[in-house]
């Protein structure tokens, strides 16, 4: 009775998971048709809505590939080559959080190996981790997303299994979300022959993560405590935009999330920021001026136009269909803005047709309701 119950349990599923394929086919990852006011593109790739009241684009912008879009709708507002292959640097760490942070608990303690740090790559930035000390997982975390510590990506994925089946498990992550330009060789985006992604798909892994509370949570905070060899040090995030330093001032509505650099890749980041209820992002690969805080200025920019259109424009493309809610409370002592996010997979009666799936597939790959595995 058991295995009939199973097999019966199966074939409900079969039966969902042939509802949501049709339902799904209506969501695209690009826009597919025209739209009410068409996109003007450039020689340089460009896509951007010529309608009347619009603002024109930043002069300056040397980035070889950038997006701007709207978090909540997923609304592609203006592009440069969306799906050019680029080396992603620590961009690449948002990825690793959407398909590693859900499975850890907070306060999980780690007492660090020399395995957990094997092949640590010359030159990575680190937080700081020392084998033979204990961590709690917010404590890595904090490294990864502050520090962009590749120290803590590494003990995180000998937690998940490895380095390389984490890298897999990435891998898959990004084709479920619709992100087919991304190849991941080294999780914590340290340069490594075919490692590439796009501004199309590193858009679509922050939009993904802000859709995580504790993901929310860990790229909006400007200063943290962290474990150090005297004792607790404080840690400053990276994120120039964010942290409002090394000469920039803080942006305004700045919500973060992640920047990077690598001799290969350059500067690359994905900044989120909300105003006047809209929460957009902008990714920014590679800007070829020279100029100091160059990705910060562009991407800067790039929401300064976003904002002024106001929803004068019409989308060009439109993302894989995963929005978050958000609060509009005030920012906290440490700079990072409450969140409330909820994932939302499809839309209408297709989402709730996927969420309906996962929980039965859930229970019936696991009778006692556990899912997967921690």
């Amino acid at each position: 009775m058991a295995s009939d119950a199973r097999v019966s349990k199966k074939a409900a599923a079969m039966a969902l998971l042939a509802v949501v394929g049709l339902s799904l086919t209506s969501i695209p990852a690009a826009a597919s048709g025209p739209t009410a006011r068409q996109p003007a593109k450039t020689t340089d790739g460009v896509q951007a809505v010529a309608a009347p009241g619009a603002p024109s684009l930043p002069s300056g912008l040397s980035a070889l590939s950038w997006m701007v879009a709207d978090a909540e709708t997923g609304n592609v507002l203006a592009t440069k080559s969306p799906h050019r292959k680029l080396a992603p640097a620590s961009t690449l760490k948002t990825l690793f959080a959407v398909t590693v942070l859900p499975k850890f608990s907070s306060d999980t303690v780690r007492q660090v190996s020399s395995a957990d740090l094997a092949g640590l790559g010359a030159g990575s930035s680190v937080v700081g981790v020392r084998h033979g000390r204990s961590y709690t997982v917010a404590d890595l975390w904090r490294g990864v997303f502050l520090r962009s510590g590749n120290d803590a990506v590494h003990v995180l994925a000998a937690m998940n299994g490895g380095w390389q089946a984490t890298a897999r498990e990435m891998q898959q992550t990004a084709r479920e979300l619709g992100a087919r330009d991304t190849t991941v060789k080294s999780p914590d985006g340290y340069d490594a022959p075919g490692q590439v992604s796009s501004a199309h798909d590193l858009t679509v892994f922050a939009r993904a993560g802000l859709a995580q509370e504790d993901f929310a949570r860990y790229c909006a905070t400007v200063r943290a405590p962290f474990p150090g060899p005297g004792g607790t040090t404080q840690i400053e995030n990276t994120n120039r935009m964010l942290a409002g330093s090394h000469g920039l001032p803080r942006y305004p509505g700045i919500i973060g999330v992640k920047n990077g650099y690598t001799s290969k890749a350059g500067n690359t980041l994905i900044a989120a920021a909300r105003r006047n209820g809209r929460t957009l992002l902008v990714t920014v690969m590679n800007p070829q001026s020279q100029v100091a805080n160059g990705v910060y200025k562009e991407a800067g920019a790039l929401l300064d136009w976003g904002f002024r259109t106001a929803g004068n424009a019409e989308p060009v493309g439109t993302l894989h269909a995963v929005s978050a809610a958000y609060d509009t409370g005030a920012p906290s002592a440490r700079g990072a803005t409450p969140w409330r996010p909820a994932l939302v997979l499809g839309a209408g009666a297709a989402g709730i047709v996927v969420m309906g799936l996962g929980a039965m597939l859930a229970r019936w790959r696991d009778p006692r309701g556990r899912g997967r595995a921690e």
